[in-house]
């Protein structure tokens, strides 16, 4: 259910005073407002009251879109059509930002709100001195009856209404009450998510609440009352989440973070991470967003200042390891969430990287032992929880989830261990492990602790099912792939301007789109696509049309260790020869010199297939899979290096553009 500071028939709004309107705009926002708005407001109103005279329906100010944390100035339904409408008083021009934000607001609704799933949406943007309109009724191919924006200016308002009725003359009256108690459930990005989070401690009202969703809901009781259990007792525990990818274990940690910073409740809890681009684009987002907020406030805060508070909530996690090398005391925080507990280090990694890093010779520690032992020194009580995704170790020297395990078997016995019982299925490859710690400590299994749907894309919350199938050469994926598809597309092409173009076409508003390759992939030089130099992902993830470092640009491209963790809504996924099918199984190539060679090890093999896992699982509303043709002239780039790949994904039934 959504909400409003202002409803009514238009009838009765035609009645009313502008004054009492006003008045009760502002009772139910429950806020003062300055005097531009309430001036704003006036004019909003005054051009209603002269444009609806001769139309019946209802209409609503200040709708609310929770999750973009925004409100739609008028939101108004005529018979079968609603409009989505934006006010920009005394603008002349129809600003490209502006026409974004009309049609974001729409794009929510579409996507979210149940009712508007089938309706006639028509976002307006009215630009009340501009001198022209555009009063144009387009969409696109996506065919949901989400209409393209219509700019206007004030007196040609009752010209659009009118047209637009007339277009869409032939359809069933909304109920409007039915319309605006019906089910919103958003899926946010984990960027909204922690921005959500970090303002208001409440993430509920931007989250799903459907049945597939409520085990997100479980899974952080359960961690909130494992942490209430451990202070009470005076011990230890450590719970290990599991999910599939984009389950939301980043936002379970993340909430359970942001319920613990209160610090006079003696409880306070840090997130952390290994990812350093999703921590250095989490913390510049809430950074950029919390100074935006207190300048819209009359206030004055430096980006420096902003980020103090921001690092103490979200960290990396080898800056919290290096901490602690120095300082013998017990963590501030009694409660430590490792968001990809799978990606630390193994004893191995951590002694070389000590050795030759830090200087520290006689350093003995896997990266999960040592840390355990940080929160270890509290006398109390502590809690450690791991989030862990399967199948998603992309580094060499990543550990899996069997050394934080063996981790509590040989050093601390004494912690007590909660389990998600998903933690035997063999892509976590821990089975040996668990059984083994079950003999010596306190092990207990509650399936809240895993996350079993996937909430990073809301058309198709069975794409990670469908990637495993595909990795594993599956012939169920294409059965799979027959039941989401109309939900979800997904399209195979061999040239990347084609790509580049349905990128553009599908995307709508500010939905953001971006190319992503493998790390291995370096044979796209010939088409202008070098992984070797670094992107600025800060800027990559956050940046507008208007930056050339942006996604948007479709210029630079990231790698599955730049979007590991996090999304787009439009991906294209160029496919390289370090990846090729064939029959039985994924071979797996390495580029050196001037040649392809065959990649051995087990584990290389893993981290490649990996890659691509997590290339494949980035998109929120759809995918193009870019396969190069080859060439015969260029012995690193044959057509046979590519031809099986394409043939077996065609053969899964994705669409050939």
């Amino acid at each position: 259910m959504l909400n409003y500071f202002y409803s009514d028939s238009i009838s009765e709004f035609l009645n009313k005073s502008t004054e009492t309107i006003i008045g009760e705009i502002s009772v139910n926002g429950r806020l003062e407002y300055k005097q531009t708005q309430l001036l704003a407001w006036e004019y909003q109103i005054d051009i209603l009251k002269n444009t609806l005279k001769d139309f019946s329906g209802n209409l609503y100010f200040e709708f609310s879109i929770p999750r973009m944390g925004k409100r739609v100035d008028c939101l108004l339904i005529i018979k079968n059509i609603v409009f989505v409408i934006e006010f920009k008083v005394g603008e002349k021009e129809f600003i490209n930002q502006n026409i974004e934000q009309v049609w974001d607001y729409a794009l929510d609704l579409k996507n979210f709100h149940k009712p508007s799933h089938e309706l006639i949406l028509v976002p307006i943007l009215i630009a009340t001195d501009a001198e022209n309109s555009f009063i144009e009724i387009s969409t696109t191919s996506h065919n949901d009856n989400l209409i393209n924006p219509i700019k206007t200016n004030q007196q040609d308002l009752k010209k659009t209404l009118s047209t637009v009725i007339k277009f869409f003359e032939d359809g069933n009256s909304i109920d409007p009450t039915e319309y605006v108690t019906g089910s919103y459930s958003p899926t946010p990005t984990i960027i909204e998510a922690a921005t959500k989070l970090y303002n208001n401690h409440n993430v509920e009202e931007i989250t799903r609440s459907d049945a597939d969703a409520i085990n997100l809901k479980a899974t952080t009781q359960y961690i909130s009352e494992t942490i209430d259990y451990a202070k009470e007792n005076n011990t230890k525990v450590i719970c290990f989440v599991t999910g599939v990818p984009g389950a939301g274990k980043t936002l379970v940690g993340l909430k359970v973070a942001t319920e613990h910073l209160d610090k006079e409740k003696g409880s306070t809890s840090v997130f952390l991470s290994g990812n350093k681009p999703l921590v250095d684009i989490l913390q510049e987002a809430l950074t950029r967003d919390r100074v935006k907020q207190i300048k819209e406030e009359g206030g004055k805060i430096t980006k420096a200042k902003a980020k103090e508070s921001v690092k103490a909530f979200i960290q990396i996690i080898h800056h919290y390891r290096d901490a602690y090398l120095t300082d013998p005391k017990a963590p501030y925080d009694h409660v430590a969430i490792f968001d990809e507990a799978q990606r630390a280090w193994t004893k191995e990694q951590t002694i070389n990287f000590m050795s030759k890093k830090k200087g520290i010779k006689n350093f003995q520690y896997s990266e999960p032992e040592f840390l355990i032992s940080c929160l270890d020194r509290h006398e109390d009580w502590a809690v450690v929880i791991c989030l862990v995704g399967g199948g998603q170790e992309i580094n060499t020297g990543e550990a899996g989830i069997s050394e934080w395990l063996d981790a509590i078997k040989f050093h601390f016995p004494y912690w007590e261990t909660r389990i998600s019982p998903n933690l035997f299925d063999s892509e976590y490859a821990a089975q040996n492990a668990i059984k083994e710690l079950s003999e010596t400590s306190k092990v207990e299994f509650n399936e809240n602790l895993h996350l079993s749907v996937s909430m990073r894309s809301f058309r198709a919350e069975y794409l990670s099912k469908l990637i495993k199938e595909i990795l594993d050469i599956d012939k169920n994926a294409k059965e799979t792939f027959s039941e989401l598809k109309d939900k979800y597309p997904i399209v195979l092409t061999r040239d990347l301007t084609k790509a580049k173009s349905w990128l553009k076409e599908k995307a709508r508003g500010s939905e953001r789109y971006g190319i992503v390759v493998s790390s291995q992939a370096y044979r796209l030089k010939p088409l202008a696509i070098d992984v070797r130099p670094q992107i600025d992902h800060v800027h990559w993830f956050l940046d507008g049309k208007d930056d050339v470092r942006s996604s948007y640009f479709l210029e630079d491209v990231a790698t599955e260790f730049q979007v590991q963790g996090l999304e787009l809504d439009w991906v294209c996924v160029t496919w390289d020869g370090d990846l090729r099918f064939s029959e039985d199984e994924w071979k797996t190539y390495s580029f050196k010199g001037s040649n392809w060679q065959n990649i051995n090890k087990e584990i290389r093999k893993k981290y490649l297939i990996n890659a691509y896992r997590v290339l494949l699982t980035r998109a929120r509303q759809g995918m193009i899979i870019v396969i190069p043709e080859g060439n015969e002239e260029d012995n690193t780039r044959l057509p046979k290096f590519y031809d099986s790949t394409f043939n077996y994904l065609k053969e899964v039934g994705f669409e050939v553009l």
